[in-house]
């Protein structure tokens, strides 16, 4: 039942009741450190897409076909039950959300041929910007201070794109195709944390990555892409992309979003540029310009002021 309290003015009051929203507040340690190896390991992604000589929409598919591969055993013996019962709403979500998880890889990784990692990665990442705004249109009063961190992020992100705007048009384009790969990704998490609330992890992944992965086959059927004929080497950075990226980086985000919220999880995602950038330029040797690195800072503040106000929410 809820509690009631007498207001000073006399006016009876209902005290809300039940569990608190999800947050950092009230995440297990468990969730914590879960949503770490996810933002080390999907830190992995756009350095192995960046070497992979494949095409990209082929890379977006096979990651994902390959990770459907590892979970159907898993998904056969111990989730054909769960899978069943899920009501249509859930099921259509997950479906809805594998649509978007194609829009994203579909519009980012052909970015990461067009400009550089931490360009792309950066603007990419923007997730908790448009986060803000669409739980802002479902009627969500975000504090302040995440709001203060949305604007410096997307002041960051105009910094960004004016230095690759001096750069090349095409680098332009690339800045264009990642942010709406940024986009894509919050109607992405912002429907998982939704599914989630019913259904688990495993069995919301394996529907939402089936999806995401006929999406995709029948894209490269239709642009000609290239499916197969690579060497040992391109198979083997396939396989590593799909083993850190998709099941521990994009199922472990999937696991904590029911927990940390959609805001928290897509927020922490924008570590992933530093780390994006920092292999990239180890491996790759792929240094952004001297200019890019102030605009990097900004947006890593505007994550700063985002993760305080949801510490203290």
């Amino acid at each position: 039942m809820p509690a009631t309290a007498r207001r000073p003015d006399g006016i009876t009051a209902t005290a809300p009741t039940g569990p608190p929203p999800p947050g950092l507040h009230t995440a297990p340690r468990i969730d914590l450190i879960l949503l770490g190896v996810a933002v080390a390991s999907v830190s992995f992604s756009a350095p192995l897409i960046a070497a992979t000589a494949a095409p990209a929409l082929a890379i977006a598919f096979w990651r994902n076909a390959m990770a459907v591969g590892v979970l159907s055993p898993v998904v056969l013996l111990k989730h054909r039950a769960e899978l069943r019962r899920i009501a249509r709403r859930p099921l259509l979500l997950a479906i809805a959300a594998g649509a978007l998880l194609a829009l994203h890889f579909g519009l980012w990784l052909p970015s990461l041929r067009m400009t550089s990692v931490a360009s792309s990665t950066a603007l990419c990442t923007t997730t908790p910007i448009w986060t803000t705004i669409l739980l802002r249109m479902r009627g969500h009063r975000p504090p302040r201070m995440v709001w203060a961190g949305t604007v410096l992020a997307v002041v960051g992100v105009v910094i960004l794109t004016g230095v690759d705007m001096t750069l090349s048009p095409r680098a332009l384009a690339g800045d264009a195709l990642a942010l709406g790969g940024g986009i894509a990704a919050a109607g992405y998490v912002l429907l998982g944390a939704e599914v989630r609330r019913t259904v688990s992890t495993t069995a919301y992944t394996y529907i939402c990555y089936s999806t995401t992965a006929l999406i995709l086959l029948a894209t490269c059927l239709v642009s000609g892409a290239e499916l197969g004929g690579y060497d040992a080497t391109t198979w083997l950075q396939l396989a590593a992309l799909t083993a850190a990226a998709q099941l521990l980086g994009h199922s472990l985000l999937n696991r904590v979003v029911s927990t940390l919220g959609p805001s928290v999880t897509s927020t922490a995602i924008l570590l992933e540029t530093p780390g994006a950038a920092l292999i990239a330029a180890l491996w790759l040797g792929q240094q952004p310009p001297m200019a890019a690195y102030p605009a990097l800072v900004v947006i890593l503040a505007g994550l700063a002021l985002v993760v305080r106000a949801s510490r203290s929410a």
